[in-house]
C-alpha cells in the first residue's frame, strides 16, 4: 500500500484549480453552468508572440536552456523591471520559471525552516499559505479590513513582525480583493519594514498592468531602495498578455537568493519550455499597446457590475483598484434558509447553494482566507456577466430567514 508523505497533509489542492474542474465536469455532463471562476483573461494570446513562439519551433529552439532561463529572456526581464519600475538588475539576479508560482516556491523551499514565520495578509492568493506549509514554515495571518480598502496599514504590519519573521508575502493588485496601493500608502508599509532589517520582502507583481481609475502601480523595492538588497519581485506573462497557459513567471532579486533558487530548480523542473520562453520575450520586448486597451475592457466591465451586485439584497461589494475579480461579501445571507430548507452556515454553503440550485460557479472566501465573502472574476464576456448576475440575484431572492 502506498504511503503518502505527511508533508501532504498539511495542505489543501488549489481551490481555485479544483472549482474549474467541477465546473467543466458538470458542462460535460450535461449542466447548464456559468462559470466565473477562472483566473485568466478571457482574451487570446496576442498574434505576434504566437508568432515567435512559432518562429522558434521552425528554427529548432526546442533544446534544453540555462536552468534560470535563456539570456536573451534574462536581459529582456531586466530591461522590464528597468522600464516599468525604475529598478535596475543584474542578468544573475533573475530567475525565469515555470510561472509565477514556481518562482514562489523556490524562494519559500529555499529559505524557509521550521520556526520561520512568513507573515500573510488576508485575503490572500489561495496557494502563499499552503507553500509556506509545505516549506515547514509558519504563516501568520494579517487581516485587512473592507473598510481599509482590504489594504495591510503598517500599524497591523508592525504588531505581526516577530524575531523569527522571515518573510511578507504582498500582492497587489491583489487576487481576490483588486486592492492597490498609492505611493504614500506603500511608503507607510515600506518604512516599517526599514525598521526591521531580518524581514525580507516577497512581493507578487502579477497584475501590475491591470489597473483602473489611472492609477500608478508602485513596488516595495522602487518605492524604498534600502529594501531591494532584502526583496524578490516576482512577476510574469500570465495576466498582462493572456499567456496563462505557457507557463512563464520570472523573479529578481539579490544573486544571494537567486542562486539557491536556480539550484531547486535545477533538481525539479529544470528549464521552462523553451518555445514558451520564446514567446516571453516577444511579449516584454515587443508591442505594449494592447495592453492598455484590454484593460479598459476589464474596467468597463467592472463599472457595470459592481452596482448590479451592490443591488442584490444581501451583498455588498467593495470597488476593486485593479486585477479581474470582484469579492462580495453575503454576511448579511448567512443564517438565512434555502428552499429546500438548508441554513447557510458559511460562504462554503453559499457557494455550493448557488452551483446546485443555479448552476454557477463562483469560489468560497474561505480559500483566501475571508470566511464571508466570495469571489467572482470578471475576465469573461459581459453576456456571460449579465446572466451570472441575474442567477445570483434569483438565488439570493429565494432565500428566506
Amino acid at each position: 500500500m502506498l504511503r503518502v508523505s505527511d508533508r501532504l497533509d498539511r495542505i489543501k489542492p488549489s481551490p481555485s484549480s479544483m472549482a474549474g474542474q467541477r465546473a467543466r465536469e458538470l458542462r460535460a455532463a450535461g449542466r447548464d453552468i456559468v462559470g466565473l471562476t477562472s483566473g485568466e483573461p478571457d482574451f487570446d494570446t496576442p498574434d505576434h508572440i504566437k508568432e515567435a513562439a512559432s518562429r522558434a519551433l521552425v528554427e529548432g529552439k526546442t533544446k534544453y536552456t540555462d536552468v534560470a532561463g535563456t539570456p536573451q529572456l534574462r536581459e529582456a526581464v531586466v530591461e522590464k523591471f528597468r522600464r516599468d519600475n525604475d529598478l535596475d538588475y543584474k542578468s544573475s539576479e533573475i530567475i525565469v520559471g515555470t510561472g509565477g508560482k514556481q518562482v514562489i516556491f523556490n524562494a519559500l523551499l529555499a529559505t524557509v525552516q521550521s520556526g520561520d514565520e512568513v507573515i500573510v495578509p488576508t485575503p490572500y492568493w489561495v496557494s502563499y499559505p499552503d507553500i509556506v506549509l509545505l516549506a515547514d514554515g509558519t504563516p501568520v495571518f494579517v487581516p485587512c479590513a473592507a473598510e481599509n480598502g482590504f489594504k495591510l496599514r503598517p500599524e497591523d504590519l508592525e504588531r505581526a513582525i516577530t524575531p523569527r519573521t522571515r518573510w511578507l508575502v504582498m500582492n497587489a493588485p491583489n487576487n481576490p480583493s483588486g486592492a492597490a496601493y498609492s505611493w504614500d500608502e506603500m511608503r507607510a508599509l515600506t518604512d516599517v519594514l526599514m525598521r526591521h532589517p531580518h524581514v525580507w520582502i516577497m512581493t507578487d507583481d502579477i497584475y501590475e498592468h491591470i489597473l483602473y481609475d489611472k492609477r500608478a502601480f508602485f513596488t516595495p523595492a522602487q518605492v524604498e531602495p534600502g529594501l531591494k538588497e532584502r526583496t524578490l519581485t516576482i512577476n510574469g506573462v500570465s495576466k498582462s498578455y493572456a499567456m496563462t497557459g505557457w507557463r512563464i513567471g520570472y523573479g529578481a532579486g539579490p544573486a544571494e537568493l537567486i542562486k539557491p533558487m536556480v539550484k531547486l530548480q535545477s533538481q525539479s523542473t529544470s528549464n521552462p519550455s523553451s518555445v514558451a520562453q520564446a514567446g516571453a520575450l516577444e511579449a516584454l520586448c515587443g508591442p505594449q499597446e494592447f495592453i492598455a486597451e484590454r484593460t479598459a475592457e476589464f474596467q468597463g466591465r467592472r463599472d457595470a457590475i459592481v452596482p448590479r451586485l451592490n443591488a442584490i439584497p444581501g451583498l455588498t461589494c467593495h470597488l476593486p483598484d485593479g486585477a479581474f475579480y470582484l469579492f462580495p461579501s453575503c454576511e448579511r445571507l448567512l443564517g438565512m434558509k434555502t428552499p429546500s430548507g438548508k441554513c447557510l452556515e458559511s460562504s462554503d454553503d453559499f457557494v455550493l447553494y448557488l452551483l446546485d440550485t443555479e448552476g454557477l460557479a463562483v469560489l468560497q472566501g474561505t480559500a483566501y482566507g475571508v470566511p464571508p465573502y466570495f469571489r467572482i472574476s470578471f475576465a469573461t464576456s459581459m453576456r456571460i456577466l449579465d446572466e451570472g448576475c441575474t442567477r445570483l440575484a434569483r438565488a439570493c431572492a429565494a432565500l428566506s430567514p
